[in-house]
């Protein structure tokens, strides 16, 4: 079986985590903080880690002040973590389309969903790709929205030559498993807005004031004070030492998705019945490669490429057809949804792998 997706680890993570375990301060030690540095020699600004991607953009939204009765603006076609994170904050996800060359989302459609109760937009860099980010600042600067970039996809991605992450409002990054670095699960926010951070850490470990200070010295805090609502979202020690193992891989990680993916685009440009979607991979580094296969034959196609051992996967189901986030329809996301396929993409294929799964492809359509 060719797997969609997987992590990629080596003795020196195996390593890494183990010289933790000897320590025996597996929580939220030094490890956290020398990962935290890391990240922040190469994004130029302040950066918090935690437990998930997911608990990131949850305590982004809170350290901005957004929560109960207010609304942001996100696509229907992302992962749920990025509904879940902000009806955790007690806001309410709005959901938008999405443009059909990148995914990314409909700005259009998002000025038609803005109300008083509007605070934030919530990009999703699909893909790695986070769209026209100069229309979404110009759009929030509009309406005096913050900016959540949901940049789970994105670590190692650049915008006209910057890197994601270092600049912009709030940038939120997740490590889990499978993604371009992994802390076996992790995220992380990254701003310049000191009272978001100065929040964001104390917001981390239950709202225990100054609390990560001591963290950082594998010492507790005692005698304390907590103003607010927190939570157990703090990135722990045996994580971090597999983040910063994977940090000195990653522009090999990085090389070999970009490599793959140009691949696939070559492969499957002109096949009929397939297109592509609107990526530039000098600038971006994939996370997930998606097609659109039109005539009704996406399911045809991912039966048969599992029938030949090719794992595939759908990304995603659009949240306002679930339940909990049941709104107006979104016609287009709805017929994308239809069309979508995500082809295996991770450092461990072979570029003989991909032109096996290329080849598959066309046999089958």
């Amino acid at each position: 079986m060719i797997r969609l997706s997987k992590s990629v680890i080596g003795k020196e993570e195996v390593s890494a985590v183990t010289n933790v375990l000897k320590k025996g301060f597996l929580g939220m030690g030094e490890e956290v903080q020398q990962f935290e540095q890391l990240l922040s020699d190469r994004f130029c600004r302040p950066v918090i880690c935690v437990n998930t991607g997911t608990a990131a953009l949850q305590l982004a939204l809170q350290g901005c002040g957004i929560g109960v009765g207010d609304e942001v603006l996100v696509q229907s076609l992302t992962y749920l973590a990025s509904f879940q994170a902000i009806s955790a904050s007690g806001a309410s996800p709005i959901a938008c389309e999405v443009n059909t060359e990148n995914l990314t989302i409909d700005l259009g459609d998002a000025q038609k969903r803005l109300t008083k109760q509007t605070k934030a937009i919530m990009p999703v860099h699909y893909s790695g790709n986070p769209g026209d980010l100069d229309a979404i600042y110009s759009f929030a600067k509009k309406n005096n929205l913050r900016v959540i970039e949901d940049a789970a996809h994105a670590f190692g991605s650049l915008y006209k030559n910057k890197q994601i992450g270092s600049f912009g409002d709030i940038c939120c990054f997740s490590f889990d498993g499978i993604k371009n670095i992994t802390s076996g699960e992790g995220g992380a926010i990254i701003t310049n807005d000191q009272s978001v951070i100065d929040r964001v850490k104390d917001l981390r470990l239950l709202s225990v004031s100054k609390d990560s200070d001591n963290r950082y010295k594998n010492q507790r805090s005692w005698d304390f004070d907590v103003v607010e609502q927190g939570w157990r979202y703090h990135m722990s020690n045996i994580m971090a030492a597999i983040g910063i193992e994977q940090l000195k891989k990653f522009n090999s990680f990085q090389e070999k998705r970009k490599v793959l993916s140009s691949l696939y685009k070559q492969f499957l440009s002109g096949v009929s019945g397939i297109e592509l979607l609107h990526i530039d991979y000098t600038e971006i580094t994939p996370h997930i490669f998606v097609i659109k296969v039109k005539s009704g034959r996406r399911d045809l196609l991912k039966i048969g490429l599992e029938n030949c051992g090719i794992q595939t996967g759908m990304h995603y189901k659009p949240n306002h057809l679930l339940k909990y986030y049941s709104s107006n329809s979104l016609p287009l996301t709805e017929k994308l949804y239809n069309e979508i396929l995500t082809l295996p993409l991770h450092p461990d294929l072979m570029e003989s792998d991909i032109a096996f799964i290329c080849e598959k492809i066309k046999n089958i359509l």
